[in-house]
């Protein structure tokens, strides 16, 4: 099985191919944007699969979805993401997406779906699909969004990033947040969606 994948997070890239590897895949590329992906797969052939981050360089929403699609000669295509909206997930899967991986899935989890994808079915997990995407009590929808983000434990950057948004305009909605879940922090606050069940 060949799996490529594609992601500006060093540390992520890196990470998801390790416990690729470790669950048996056996030969996993990494590149960290769009054209890079996209020469490889001109220079290399399709691979049986190719995971791309939502929010890399090049990507521009889902036009590097379809952009992959042609390059990889059919062959499936998912999508990666640390925060990703229902919405936007149901969406790249009508166009076709092989399925959606968040990065904090588990290895075992990740093995699985690489598999399930390649044999060619479509995969989200099923408690990211059950979610609602309306606002947690008094937070507004941006707020629960943010929310979300601190609960998979991404900074302020990633963050702003993922949601299309400037670093400064996060650590407004995350102090916000804060002050109307009466957390001392942003970990603290992670920590009270989870103790409510908010998300």
């Amino acid at each position: 099985m060949r799996v490529l994948i594609a992601d500006d997070h060093d540390l992520v890239r890196e990470a998801i191919a390790t416990l690729l590897t470790q669950e048996g895949i056996a030969e996993v590329q990494t590149v960290s944007d769009l054209e890079q992906a996209l020469d490889l797969v001109r220079d290399q052939g399709a691979f049986d699969l190719v995971m791309l981050d939502y929010k890399m360089p090049g990507m521009n929403g889902l036009e590097g979805l379809a952009k992959m699609q042609a390059a990889n000669e059919g062959r499936p295509v998912a999508i990666l993401s640390g925060n990703m909206s229902r919405a936007a997930v149901q969406d790249a899967i009508s166009r076709g997406a092989a399925g959606f991986v968040p990065k904090t899935l588990a290895s075992h989890s990740l093995g699985n779906a690489v598999r399930f994808m390649i044999a060619g079915e479509t995969f989200a997990p099923y408690n990211f699909m059950q979610q609602d995407d309306t606002p947690v009590g008094n937070l507004s929808m941006r707020e629960t969004e943010v929310l979300r983000g601190l609960c998979n434990g991404l900074s302020n950057k990633e963050i702003a990033r993922d949601l299309d948004l400037q670093e400064a305009t996060i650590k407004l909605h995350v102090k916000t947040l804060c002050r109307k879940l009466e957390a001392k922090n942003r970990t603290h606050a992670a920590m009270i969606a989870h103790e409510r069940n908010l998300l």
